[in-house]
């Protein structure tokens, strides 16, 4: 069996703080929050304590220990988990940097979760793993686009920048905005708010164009902009305007379902100040091949 100095050899150092002289001594977990980059929180650093990823003066730290000025506290980074499953599916990569990504998810897989086929597995063979300190062996989905939906999905690269990105959305200061075909005749914009699952749900949509169908009277190309994101909200928001989303089988009206062209639903565009440069970043993703095929006009 290793002994814990063998597995401290196995882990990487990512950063190291001297405590400055201080007017009395002070608990470990109550100091060093803060003090260090790739951990901000009170509660993350006192999980990196009982995980016995801090050293105090060259000896395990822990969450009642003292300091009192002039202790060197280093912070090592946990083992990384493996990630052996990779599959070969490329991805249009729409922007990448050392510390984030944003790629354009095809339609048909899903981000993450148990299966071997997600979008995850085929994130080592179209990024390059960064070269920050804090860097993660695979890039990490900040959030989630469905199954059948396609477009831009944002990826963090490092243990700092998921945390911030992941921050971003929680505060919605991430701005998201999306694209569909919807079914039949709508007003040219409006805001929906409606509760999903007892949770405040709000959209903003505007009719970019329509055009005349006689299977489904009218089709539409919808901007959709969601100011709150629960799960399958653009898809129930527009059925409860009798306006589903060409090609969802479920949340559709009678009648009204189009069988083997996919959900015509995409995510176009990310916009945020990047947690790095702090530069105000915006990533488009081209509409899907389907969506010009009825909107010419649309391709840009």
């Amino acid at each position: 069996m290793s002994t814990f100095v063998e597995i401290y050899r196995t882990l990487k150092k990512i950063e190291s703080y001297t405590v400055p002289k201080l007017e009395k001594h002070e608990r470990l977990s109550d100091h060093l929050p803060g003090k260090f980059e790739t951990i901000i929180s009170k509660k993350g650093m006192k999980k990196a304590i009982e995980k016995r990823l801090v050293k105090i003066n060259g000896k395990v730290g822990h969450t009642a220990d003292y300091v009192i000025g002039g202790e060197v506290i280093e912070l090592y980074q946990s083992k990384p988990k493996e990630h052996s499953t990779t599959i070969e599916l490329e991805l249009e990569v729409l922007y990448e940097d050392e510390f984030l990504a944003v790629v354009n998810k095809p339609a048909g897989i899903v981000v993450s979760g148990n299966k071997k086929w997600k979008l995850e597995n085929a994130f080592n063979s179209n990024l390059k793993i960064s070269g920050e300190k804090d860097a993660l062996t695979r890039a990490e989905p900040i959030h989630r686009l469905d199954l059948p939906t396609s477009g831009a999905l944002l990826c963090g690269k490092t243990h700092k920048v998921v945390m911030t990105l992941n921050k971003l959305f929680e505060e919605k200061k991430i701005d998201k905005i999306y694209h569909a075909v919807t079914i039949g005749q709508m007003e040219s914009a409006g805001n929906i708010r409606n509760e999903i699952k007892t949770k405040v749900a709000v959209t903003d949509y505007k009719v970019l164009k329509s055009l005349e169908s006689e299977k489904f009277e009218f089709l539409n190309l919808v901007e959709l902009k969601p100011s709150t994101g629960r799960r399958h909200q653009l898809r129930i928001h527009m059925l409860e305007l009798k306006n589903p989303i060409l090609g969802d089988a479920k949340y559709s009206l009678q009648d009204k379902i189009l069988k083997g062209k996919g959900l015509y639903l995409h995510a176009s565009s990310l916009e945020f100040v990047h947690p790095v440069t702090r530069e105000n970043l915006k990533v488009s993703a081209k509409l899907p091949k389907k969506f010009i095929k009825l909107f010419p006009e649309a391709e840009s």
